[in-house]
């Protein structure tokens, strides 16, 4: 099952491509911010790193059939859940949305991280801070807006 170093570096580069994302939301004073982005993308990861090992320890058994992709849909589901509460509706305009999709993806992030889809998880993580920080600017010029 689980054993040596790489599920610990997986959990650390969860943490850094998480807190990536969460420092932007930080410096933006948003609802979740560097903690709550760095603990997805590391829950994400170990529940991901638990279901690939027990997939890979269990796959000699017969009859147990596991499906790892019925934890990423638990995940995407749980994760949603939460971000839906950072979402509220306040007279003419919505608040908190882009940073519960920010939450899914460090979320998703996490099951890349854990999957060991590294390349791919850091660039959802560059990708999403110039999302964050590169739309923000062009929306802040464009619509000339008060953010």
């Amino acid at each position: 099952m689980i054993q040596g170093i790489e599920p610990v570096l997986q959990l650390l580069l969860a943490a850094v491509l998480g807190g990536i994302l969460g420092l932007e939301r930080e410096y933006g004073k948003k609802e979740a911010g560097l903690r709550t982005y760095i603990l997805v993308a590391m829950g994400s990861a170990l529940f991901t790193i638990i279901t690939r090992e027990s997939v890979l320890g269990f796959d000699k058994i017969q009859g147990i059939n596991l499906d790892p992709l019925r934890v990423v849909q638990a995940i995407a589901i749980g994760v949603g859940f939460i971000g839906s509460g950072l979402i509220i509706f306040r007279r003419d305009h919505i608040e908190g949305l882009t940073t519960a999709a920010g939450l899914w993806l460090v979320a998703a992030i996490g099951v890349a991280v854990g999957f060991k889809l590294y390349i791919l998880a850091t660039f959802a993580t560059l990708f999403g801070v110039l999302t964050l920080t590169g739309l923000y600017l062009i929306e802040k010029i464009i619509f000339r807006t008060k953010k």
